[in-house]
């Protein structure tokens, strides 16, 4: 082998260990099965034959978790589904302490949205979607940071109940409407009643106000009811036979 092919071998086999990186890759490096280091991004050399590189993706990752078929704090079973977020912010212990990463995540937050709905109730995942969202993040990202993963969001996006328990919600949710509208007219009519009688005792001081608002009830009436002949008669006539009605009274039953 002449000097000129060894030193074409030596040069091919430099180049073989020329490796480029994307900048949302990470290169870990083992040499002879030892971890070496991290390379990336850009333009990096192994060791041909001696080093092994494992490339990773650290841009963020979104998963849909499958829906979950669980049972509630209150015993209702629900399907849930979610989404999660997540990205590896240490390469080396991704790979290094993790056989698969994206499995462990996976599994982890499908395990954690199971047992965070056992612990609340239907009206509580209804209601405080966005608190159990919080606790459910703070669990998941505590466990996947021993990994070099960081788990940015988790969001429950659907919550399918029974048809039975949706009809029983519709049912209630319609007596607590009807409940509101016969309390807020219960309390229309005691302030009517009160303002009512505030009238009635300032007309009682003043007989011409009472004059007045005949003529106003009167024109009302005109105005709703063209058809409808009202005759008015004044209280004097009233107080009149009210009291031709009392004598009579005591003049029939002068014992009494």
């Amino acid at each position: 082998m002449s000097l000129l092919a060894i030193v074409l071998l030596i040069v091919a086999l430099l180049l073989s260990g020329i490796r480029v990186a994307q900048e949302y890759e990470r290169a870990i490096v083992f040499r002879l099965g030892r971890f070496v280091g991290t390379r990336g991004p850009g333009l990096y050399w192994i060791i041909p034959f001696f080093e092994r590189q494992q490339t990773i993706d650290i841009r963020t990752k979104t998963v849909d978790l499958e829906q979950q078929e669980t049972i509630t704090k209150d015993s209702v079973t629900i399907k849930v589904n979610a989404v999660l977020w997540f990205r590896v912010t240490n390469p080396a212990d991704a790979i290094i302490k993790v056989a698969n990463f994206n499995q462990a995540v996976y599994q982890l937050s499908v395990t954690a949205l199971r047992n965070i709905i056992g612990q609340h109730q239907l009206d509580e995942m209804l209601r405080e979607r966005q608190q159990i969202n919080a606790a459910l993040l703070q669990i998941v990202d505590a466990a996947t940071e021993n990994w070099g993963v960081s788990v940015e969001l988790v969001e429950i996006k659907d919550v399918e109940i029974p048809e039975s328990m949706q009809r029983a919600m519709a049912r209630e949710a319609e007596a607590v409407r009807e409940k509101r509208a016969r309390i807020i007219k219960a309390e229309a009519e005691l302030e009517a009643s009160i303002k009512l009688t505030q009238g009635a005792k300032q007309m009682e001081e003043s007989p011409i106000a009472l004059e007045l608002r005949r003529m106003q009830m009167l024109s009302e009436i005109g105005i709703d009811n063209n058809t409808t002949t009202v005759v008015l008669i004044p209280s004097e006539f009233t107080n009149a036979a009210k009291s031709f009605t009392q004598m009579v009274e005591k003049h029939d039953n002068p014992g009494e």
